[in-house]
């Protein structure tokens, strides 16, 4: 028992300083920063002069902070890199388990969680860009009922939500370039593969004269369609998604629950010759019947993709 708490007590003060070093290197490089913004931006001597001798520890902080927050923006696409929290969950069961296993295995699993929340990230922004695609198709056909020219009806809609290669087709109907040539480069960007008959109906209507609104019209309502049937998809393998959670989460209901009864399964599991083979078992099972699930969402949504296109 002493020699737990012992090992215990060495492990907290590990993780203790390995924080506050990490804290003092952010707070040193980030003054480093500070300091040698305010000399580009002073002209050299005269901001040595305006740099306050002993700074206020709650600005410090929240200058930190802010850096830091900036940087992981940048670096992680907004998300805040919040596959790093896998870390001081990790730092948590292992003081509370007396093991560096439970840290290892966090540190291992950052990658695959940010993974994981990056494939999340990219299905969220596809959505975005074909429901894009959707009032592009609806606004610009709405503008020309109204009377204006196909390239003024463009510019006139300005989506937001269509990435960065938009920018391309605004030029070209301002500019009086290939509209139908940007529409397909910009379709290019992943959930906004719609625009490819928006580009073939814009030059079916320059070529033959062909009503252009009613084309966008027939777009707007197939690209609709598909998503309707995306989305009741979703919603009937939702049941089984939550069933795989569910049993997923099962492990870690049994521990609190051991540890309520009396029970050391932290112990058990990190210490002990069958606890280790049992982890390592469970926990590939696990890795199994996760991956195997969310196989056949992924194929049932791919193949559903495959027949509405």
């Amino acid at each position: 028992m002493t020699g737990a708490g012992a090992d215990r007590g060495a492990m907290a003060l590990s993780v203790a300083l390995l924080c506050a070093g990490a804290a003092v290197w952010l707070f040193a490089r980030r003054d480093r920063e500070l300091r040698r913004a305010r000399l580009l931006f002073a002209g050299g001597g005269a901001a040595a002069s305006a740099i306050p001798a002993a700074p206020d520890p709650a600005r410090r902080l929240t200058e930190a902070a802010a850096g830091v927050r900036e940087r992981w923006r940048v670096r992680y696409g907004g998300r805040m890199g919040r596959e790093l929290l896998c870390l001081p969950a990790g730092g948590v069961v292992a003081l509370l388990g007396a093991s560096v296993l439970p840290l290892l295995l966090a540190a291992a699993a950052v990658p695959v969680v940010g993974r994981w929340l990056r494939r999340r990230e990219h299905s969220r922004d596809c959505e975005r860009h074909a429901a894009g695609v959707i009032e592009l198709c609806s606004a610009v056909a709405g503008e020309l009922r109204a009377g204006r020219q196909p390239g003024e009806a463009l510019l006139a809609v300005a989506p937001s939500d269509l990435g960065e290669r938009w920018g391309l087709v605004a030029a070209a109907a301002r500019f009086g370039g290939d509209v139908p040539d940007a529409l397909r480069r910009a379709a290019r960007t992943p959930g906004a593969e719609g625009l490819t008959g928006v580009a073939a109906c814009w030059q079916v209507a320059v070529d033959e004269g062909a009503g252009l609104a009613a084309g966008l019209d027939r777009v707007a309502a197939a690209l609709r369609a598909e998503r309707d049937q995306r989305d009741d998809l979703r919603a009937k393998l939702a049941g089984p998604r939550a069933t795989a959670m569910a049993l997923a989460g099962l492990p870690l209901v049994g521990l609190v629950l051991g540890s309520a009864l009396g029970a050391d399964p932290l112990y058990v599991l990190l210490h002990t010759p069958a606890g280790l083979g049992c982890l390592v078992l469970g926990g590939l099972l696990e890795w199994a019947g996760l991956f195997w699930t969310g196989r056949l969402v992924r194929s049932a949504l791919a193949s559903s993709g495959s027949r509405g296109r």
